[in-house]
């Protein structure tokens, strides 16, 4: 009975073998999407941080992938202030995986008062960030 067992186990596994279950597969590329304990990619997570790094930060979630800004003063530009919202949305090192927003507030007689921002400025801050993302990638695969 146990023969028979063994034999039936044997012939069961034999199609897996010929179908490929012995051969190697190709690898992903994991710099692509850096598998690190949080949840989002690490690349672009690390050059948001980066990039935001002048600013004071309001919150952060490295599960969630947000970023949140308080208000910044420039002080070159003290009647203006702005606020940015980072959002990553994916694990892998791509352009559509990341969302900038941005507030801002010009002061009028002591009031902050909502201003509209250039859609410049987001694209610019999204491609600096983008930017920063890949050198980091390159860097860590080449060292």
């Amino acid at each position: 009975m146990f023969r028979r067992s063994r034999i039936a186990v044997v012939l069961f596994a034999l199609p897996l073998v010929a179908c490929g279950g012995g051969s190697a597969r190709p690898k992903a590329d994991l710099a692509a999407s850096k598998i690190t304990t949080i949840g989002v990619n690490s690349y672009l997570w690390r050059a948001s941080l980066d990039t935001l790094g002048f600013m004071p930060l309001l919150q952060t979630d490295s599960n969630g992938g947000v970023i949140v800004t308080d208000w910044y003063t420039n002080p070159q530009t003290p009647t203006e202030r702005m606020k940015v919202t980072v959002s990553i949305l994916d694990q892998d090192l791509r352009a559509d995986a990341l969302r900038v927003a941005a507030l801002r507030e010009v002061n009028r007689n002591g009031q902050w008062v909502s201003s509209p921002v250039q859609a410049a400025t987001t694209q610019k801050l999204e491609d600096i960030i983008l930017t920063k993302a890949r050198d980091l990638r390159r860097a860590s695969i080449a060292g």
